[in-house]
């Protein structure tokens, strides 16, 4: 929780560093599909790696890397040496090394608590984050760049070698694994991972579904930085309102994600996930009032954790215990390489049909997400609550 602190300051204030280095929306743009190219290329790789080695201390290495990374750009950017090469040179190393520590974290919390408490324990999780990364962290960003462009950057790195030094802390047993079959290479055991998904009717579509979802958010996340400040004329303080609103959503989204799954699986809890942003989009592509943005961007938020909470548990209850990372960067791979593209069509979008554009597009193709999860849907099963309606941690000798 405390790395996504700093990960919300500094994902808050490099659009609107670039926004001062660059008037041009794809250029603009660009910097967010930049974040999300190593997907592409090491997601993977990532997935493998992560059910080899033990992910604890995988996890307390990448923080620390990318501590060292992030305070080397704030001094960069404190001694005016901020370009935009150097802003895409950031971005991409930073989630080449979360293609990593991502797909360790989704495999370890399995090893932590009871398969039946991941429901409330990536609830909790997430809920914890975005209360760290967006409640807190989100309204400090304009107050951090009045004293420095450089200052959300350095206390990103200050989170990330401190998550780090916490994690390395941590007490939990050795990972448990069979033997790898003789001959087995990180090739071949990619290609179980992507089978094991794609044989998954649920998962297919879940994929498939936010594939879709992540072109939409990819548009408009890479442009919305133009949308408040030049379409609405709403500054910086609006944009750190709808940051803020965002945050306010998904903090709510987290208490509400496994009640609506109860009730109704978890597939069709995500068609009422998608359906309700697929509103708000439409809300904040046509009114042109922040109140109308930051209402969008509150129940967006909301919904996309409920989205969240329910697609990851059900990727990590659905996957056998030795493959889980394999197939959650087999997952995130497929339905993150959307997100690049969103990127640069939500820029060319932006300058050729208007600012709006963009939060237009991403409800369309929300929509279209609602309708491919419709084959998942026979493929749901029941919510089974623990107990005692939390989480159960496992003991770690």
């Amino acid at each position: 929780m405390i790395s996504r602190f700093g990960d919300a300051l500094r994902t808050a204030a490099l659009p609107l560093l670039a926004v001062r280095l660059t008037d041009d929306p794809l250029v603009i743009a660009s910097v967010t599909a930049c974040g999300y190219l190593p997907w592409l290329l090491f997601g993977l790789l990532g997935g493998a790696v992560a059910d080899r080695v033990d992910q604890r201390r995988a996890m307390w290495a990448v923080d620390l890397v990318r501590g060292l990374l992030v305070a080397s750009f704030a001094l960069a950017v404190g001694l005016g040496h901020a370009s935009i090469p150097l802003l895409l040179a950031l971005a991409f190393c930073l989630t080449t090394l979360q293609t990593l520590f991502d797909n360790a974290s989704t495999a370890l919390l399995p090893s932590l608590v009871d398969r039946e408490a991941l429901g409330s324990a990536n609830a909790r999780l997430m809920t914890g984050q975005q209360l760290a990364g967006g409640l807190l962290a989100g309204p400090l960003v304009p107050l951090l760049l009045t004293a420095g462009a450089f200052m959300p950057f350095a206390a990103d790195a200050g989170t990330y070698l401190l998550a780090a030094a916490l994690v390395a802390s941590l007490r939990t047993r050795p990972p448990e694994r069979e033997p790898r079959p003789a001959g087995s290479t990180l090739r071949t055991e990619i290609a179980e991972g992507l089978r094991a998904l794609w044989g998954d009717r649920a998962l297919r579509a879940v994929c498939v579904a936010t594939l879709l979802c992540n072109i939409g958010m990819g548009a408009l996340i890479a442009t919305l930085v133009l949308h408040v400040t030049r379409w609405l004329d709403a500054g910086n303080a609006g944009y750190a309102a709808a940051m803020t609103a965002y945050a306010m959503g998904s903090f709510s989204g987290g208490f509400l994600a496994q009640r609506i799954a109860r009730r109704t699986g978890r597939v069709r809890a995500l068609l009422l996930a998608g359906s309700v942003q697929t509103a708000s989009l439409l809300l904040m592509g046509t009114v042109r009032h922040l109140a109308a943005l930051v209402a969008g961007m509150l129940l967006l938020g909301a919904m996309n954790m409920v989205w969240n909470v329910n697609q990851v548990t059900l990727m990590q209850q659905r996957s056998p215990a030795a493959m889980v990372g394999r197939i959650a960067s087999a997952f995130r791979t497929s339905s993150t390489s959307g997100a690049p593209l969103g990127a640069l069509l939500g820029g060319v979008v932006a300058g050729t049909y208007g600012l709006n554009g963009p939060a237009l597009l991403a409800a369309a193709l929300f929509g279209l997400a609602v309708a491919s999860l419709i084959p998942g849907v026979k493929s749901d099963v029941p919510v089974v609550a623990p107990q005692d309606d939390g989480t159960t941690a496992r003991a770690t000798g």
